[in-house]
């Protein structure tokens, strides 16, 4: 084990009969599908010309790390938990095509807004699908922004079964005074639960209403 990562003794984990439960299910994951009110990041965005994917992937990681859960990680018979988990993404090729943007995680949302945006645009001219050999410290995401969904279901390896959180956006749409983004996250049961996907959206949308304090040209 390295500084980086602890590994949770199962004997006295308060979670481990759920996770022996979902772990030994053929498909032990789950999915929750919700709005969030993405008004105040849209306006940030547009006025200061900026890119939205950068902007909106900072509050999801920092939601997710603030939450246990979402740093777990099941490895054979054993459970790690990251300090920090780091946003991999799929970007647009020109070729109508994706490619794997890996994203370094840091609690300054400025900093990491700038950095977000630059790895982008690298990831558009260097298309790659490639996975990282040995890591599991990410967190998946992708962008559907063509269809304000309300459910997604996301391919996963499940021999063994595959314990990164997956999260997805979509198109927002004007809902009355509010401005509503399609947003959802697959789990692994055996890690986690609603309570914890529920603490990730207030999280979420927390981060999204505080946008003018840590947007990149904030004042």
């Amino acid at each position: 084990m390295d500084e980086e990562t602890r590994t949770i003794d199962l004997a006295t984990w308060p979670r481990r009969k759920h996770f022996e439960l979902f772990r030994g299910m053929a498909y032990p994951y789950f999915n929750v599908c919700a709005d969030v009110d993405v008004a105040t990041l849209v306006r940030a965005v547009k006025r200061r010309k900026a890119s939205f994917t950068a902007h909106i992937v900072y509050p999801l990681a920092k939601a997710a790390n603030a939450i246990p859960a979402f740093r777990q990680r099941i490895r054979g018979g054993t459970v790690v938990e990251h300090r920090v988990v780091h946003p991999s993404i799929t970007v647009l090729t020109d070729d109508e095509l994706f490619a794997f943007c890996w994203m370094t995680y840091v609690e300054d949302g400025r900093a990491f807004v700038q950095s977000a945006a630059a790895a982008i645009e690298r990831a558009r001219k260097v298309s790659s699908i490639e996975d990282a050999p040995g890591r599991d410290d990410f967190l998946f995401m992708t962008a559907i922004p063509w269809v304000s969904f309300t459910s997604l279901m996301h391919p996963v390896p499940l021999s063994p079964a595959d314990s990164v959180p997956r999260i997805a956006w979509g198109r927002y749409r004007a809902q009355g005074d509010r401005t509503v983004m399609p947003l959802c996250v697959h789990a692994h049961h055996g890690l986690m639960d609603g309570i914890h996907v529920g603490r990730f959206f207030e999280q979420v949308q927390q981060s999204i209403d505080d946008v003018e304090q840590w947007a990149d040209g904030a004042e």
